[in-house]
């Protein structure tokens, strides 16, 4: 058996590839100078916006802040119960992920990719969670029922895989950007399970970029861009893998995406923190204003961007009592910042006008680069799930 193989790089990929680790430099560097910032609101809006965006894909839509619910093990607002489910399966994996990618000893085998199948479709024992297919699998297009895709003989899963996990484990000199997608592109194509294959596919490619101590998984994943470019996502897995399993089909045009996947997500993530460190130093002039405590800054940010702010997961953030985090949401709504909605546990604040129009006139417009273009495009600014509305 074998599996699909990268593609000799050109020039233009060689210098793509360059001009993303030039990026992911200014990331680490951010990251390291601010680190409470980076790894409490942004780790968490960023792996948020992963979680949304590989779920999307499956066709679970659920609004960013019920993603942010859900990283901190909150109830949903909007989304119902299949979608909530899908969540907190995709949640408790890329957790495991973001614990592996620290483990000196880790070495990948079929029990790890099982169970982080199972961990993902717990919720749903009909599709076999941490199982191989039983059989024969058909990828459908959702809007008519026509077969897109069909996977390879049953009786090829476990080579291929088997053959995918050496591969993993092999030292190589491939960047380690196109060995995760290739990683990315051979389990969509073996497609080994019943369902869930993309969204393990995808965890499984953030996870060998983490591995490679190129960012933290929150901060090298592309799966918020995936998300967004669902289609042109589809379109080309379509032209590589052309309706079966074709291993020797040329990955080129899939090595290429996966580059321009990265290096608009390692850009977004760069104007993201630059949003923050705006909106941060405007929240901690609001705050000392009203003489409110450095704690509260965090709120201020999280209603500037939209998002409701709870008690509880208040309370978690600032590591207080649940007495004090009452009383410092008391002072943000006395202060003009937060408007209550709802009684006792399902009491939640939302930012008041006055402050979500803050954000709206510190934010700045996104030019997302697009290196096997001549051009690039302005787009409308956004924070992680959100749209500047």
């Amino acid at each position: 058996m074998a599996l699909f193989k990268p593609s000799e790089l050109s020039k233009t990929e060689l210098e793509a590839l360059d001009a993303l680790e030039g990026i992911r430099r200014q990331v680490r560097y951010v990251v390291n100078s601010a680190p409470k910032r980076w790894l409490g609101l942004m780790s968490r809006n960023l792996l948020a916006s992963a979680i949304q965006g590989s779920n999307s894909i499956e066709g679970y839509n659920a609004t960013f802040d019920d993603a942010v619910a859900i990283v901190q093990h909150e109830e949903t607002l909007n989304a119902d119960e299949e979608t909530r489910l899908a969540l907190e399966g995709y949640r408790n994996a890329m957790t495991f992920v973001l614990q592996l990618a620290q483990d000196p000893a880790f070495s990948y085998q079929e029990g790890f990719i099982r169970s982080l199948h199972y961990m993902m479709l717990s919720h749903d024992l009909s599709k076999h969670p941490g199982n191989w297919r039983p059989g024969s699998v058909f990828v459908r297009k959702e809007e008519t029922g026509e077969i897109v895709y069909e996977g390879p003989p049953r009786e090829v899963v476990e080579p291929l895989m088997a053959e995918l996990i050496l591969s993993l484990n092999a030292r190589t000199q491939v960047p380690v950007v196109v060995r995760a997608a290739m990683a990315h592109l051979n389990l969509v194509m073996v497609h080994p399970f019943s369902d869930g294959n993309g969204r393990m596919a995808r965890c499984l490619q953030t996870l060998v970029l983490a591995r490679e101590g190129i960012l933290a998984p929150q901060f090298c994943s592309v799966e918020e861009y995936l998300g967004k470019e669902r289609m042109a996502y589809y379109k080309v897995l379509g032209k590589v893998g052309k309706g079966s399993w074709h291993p020797d089909n040329d990955a080129r045009p899939w090595i290429q995406f996966m580059i321009q996947a990265h290096l608009v997500q390692a850009h977004r993530v760069l104007w993201i923190g630059r949003q923050f460190d705006l909106l941060w130093t405007r929240a901690t002039e609001l705050a000392a204003e009203k003489k409110l405590p450095e704690r509260a800054i965090q709120p201020i940010v999280d209603a500037m961007i939209g998002l409701p702010v709870r008690n509880s997961a208040y309370r978690k953030f600032a590591e207080i009592s649940e007495n004090l985090a009452s009383r410092d949401l008391k002072a943000l709504v006395d202060a003009g910042f937060l408007q209550p909605a709802g009684e006792r546990r399902g009491r939640s604040y939302s930012g008041t006008k006055m402050l979500k129009q803050i954000w709206k006139d510190i934010i700045q417009p996104f030019v997302e680069p697009e290196p096997f273009k001549l051009d690039a495009k302005e787009t409308q600014p956004y924070l992680p799930g959100l749209a500047a509305n």
